[in-house]
């Protein structure tokens, strides 16, 4: 499997005409077979009546694409109203909004970085707009890594600045075309493909190398193509087909072999253009917004619990105090910056809506706290500290601290003679909570709890999809979907794709059935809530018996 390519088709501008496109997506599919994703970039939404009734057929379900279509924003004011937030989400069925940027990671390991929209020319910015704080928060945490050697696919919706130099020359106003930042994000980036669109042009550029030949190790190269809108008149190419295996399955002596037409990259400049390029461009080193710093002084005297390991405590400026972590020759690391909600918050860290009283555990990216309304006394929540909505939005080190706590957990439960169940649901949420319940080893075996919720699930007409051990729930639920997920004490992984409705304690009342822990009345949290003095001592509880198993704990 690791070798298997990704058939990918990429598009130019839609504007509206999905039926068109469609119709030729399945004349080439009959023809060479089933394609796997389906890119647009550019402008998807048209604005004429024609266009929007198109769409609703899509979005009623009259109509459904034939193929998995990952499409970028609005590129103008008119078509803002067609994605309902800023964040990715399924617009109609096999139709998914990957955001405004970010990373989108296959199954088969392919990944996709993608910018919507045109760069801000103004503060604020449109809704149609990129900022250069978005193209930091899309590089710099992908440049960091030690490892990072590029990515498979780039899509932005305007064409990078001078793209064209050192190669062929596009049939486009070049003193007026593209943005440098985009051009900026690309060579940053190295996308093995980059597509992009707006300027009605087919342009398909000599590939171009990534690395300086006789002075720095041979890297891939990349090709840059821009593609027509959809049916235009001059039958300019709006479609381009394409099998790609992913780089990280890659051999690396294949990854890097270089084709006979490969020139310099057109982003390789003097240091004069550097300097002006630095005016206009972005940097991923700029200036962000302090995150909102939080310290929980849970030391013994507020009744015990953990503050994470190598920690001092000092104060903010404005009389907080807050954990300060030191590196290896005992400097002050720099406080890390989680992402924060636009709006209140009950389970970011740093909120002031959060529940401070439940808390059992911080570490450096989650946080541990008692359920509200728990099932059992013993019913926690793991949570990420910044603001995250569901797991497969998580980065690599904070889904390794989660791991962590599951782990620690698990010990802790087994010890009590309980096995634990954790679930997610990424529905008419906010913030990642991911529940984890202790079912006594004598109550049912780990076989009863699956059939239980495969039952409880079939009697409302929901299939749980059994996930594959060794599978990331991000390969299958793209950003935005809605989910629900279960993990047993076996590793088997359930999962279901929300269509429309879900009972939001299903999770809940699945456990709380007379097959598994039966306490039916405990189904829902409301009916479960305590006093402030109890959850307190509970809590107080809960942190002492947990203490021996918290790998943050203070030594």
């Amino acid at each position: 499997m690791g070798d298997q390519p990704v058939r990918v088709l990429a598009c130019g501008d839609v504007e509206g005409r999905l039926t068109t496109l469609f119709n030729r997506v399945q004349t080439i599919q009959k023809k060479t077979g089933q394609f796997d994703l389906l890119l647009c970039v550019g402008e998807f939404f048209g604005t004429t009546p024609e266009a929007e009734a198109e769409w609703q057929q899509y979005k009623t379900g009259a109509k459904k694409a034939p193929i998995h279509t990952y499409i970028l924003g609005a590129a103008s004011q008119e078509t803002v109203k067609n994605f309902p937030s800023a964040d990715g989400c399924e617009l109609a069925d096999n139709i998914t909004y990957l955001g405004r940027r970010g990373v989108f990671t296959g199954v088969s390991g392919l990944q996709i970085a993608y910018v919507s929209g045109r760069e801000a020319l103004q503060e604020p910015a449109p809704a149609h707009c990129f900022t250069s704080k978005d193209l930091s928060a899309l590089v710099a945490p992908l440049t960091s890594s030690s490892k990072f050697r590029g990515i498979d696919i780039l899509l932005t919706s305007q064409w990078p600045r001078g793209v064209w130099q050192y190669g062929n020359n596009p049939e486009v106003n070049t003193k007026s075309c593209g943005s440098s930042s985009i051009a900026s994000v690309a060579d940053k980036l190295k996308p093995r493909y980059h597509f992009a669109a707006l300027e009605g042009a087919h342009y398909e550029r000599l590939p171009y190398r990534n690395h300086v030949v006789l002075q720095e190790n041979a890297q891939h190269v990349s090709r840059f193509i821009a593609l027509a809108a959809v049916n235009n008149p001059a039958k300019k190419k709006y479609l381009y087909a394409f099998n790609i295996i992913p780089m990280k399955t890659m051999d690396p002596s294949e990854l890097v072999k270089q084709p006979q037409d490969v020139t310099e990259s057109p982003y390789r400049c003097s240091a004069k253009d550097k300097t002006d390029k630095q005016k206009t461009g972005f940097s991923t080193a700029e200036a962000e917004e302090p995150a909102h710093q939080y310290f929980f002084d849970m030391s013994r005297k507020q009744g015990g619990g953990p503050r994470g390991r190598g920690r001092k405590r000092y104060s903010d400026g404005d009389g907080r105090g807050r954990d300060q972590q030191q590196d290896r020759d005992g400097q002050p690391k720099q406080p890390r910056r989680h992402p924060q909600p636009s709006g209140p918050c009950w389970f970011c860290l740093a909120s002031p809506q959060v529940e401070k009283h439940l808390v059992i555990s911080i570490g450096t990216h989650c946080y541990l706290a008692m359920a509200k309304g728990g099932l059992t006394p013993q019913h926690m929540l793991i949570l990420p500290i910044g603001h995250y909505q569901s797991v497969v939005e998580l980065s690599s080190e904070v889904v390794e601290e989660m791991e962590k706590y599951k782990s620690a957990l698990k010990s802790f439960y087994k010890s009590r003679g309980e096995r634990c169940v954790l679930f997610e649901r990424n529905y008419r949420s906010q913030h990642l909570q991911l529940q984890v319940v202790p079912v006594p080893l004598d109550r049912c075996t780990t076989e009863d709890i699956k059939e239980a919720f495969m039952v409880q699930a079939q009697e409302q007409q929901m299939e749980l999809m059994e996930i594959p051990q060794h599978t990331d729930l991000k390969q299958i639920a793209p950003p935005g979907t809605p989910y629900f997920y279960v993990e047993l004490d076996s590793g088997e992984k359930l999962y279901y794709r929300i269509q429309k409705h879900f009972p939001l304690q299903f999770g809940r009342e699945v456990l709380a059935s007379e097959a598994l822990l039966n306490i039916p009345t405990r189904a829902d949290w409301k009916e479960c809530k305590q006093s402030r003095e109890e959850e307190e001592e509970g809590c107080k509880q809960l942190r002492d018996d947990f203490q021996p198993y918290d790998f943050a704990w203070e030594d």
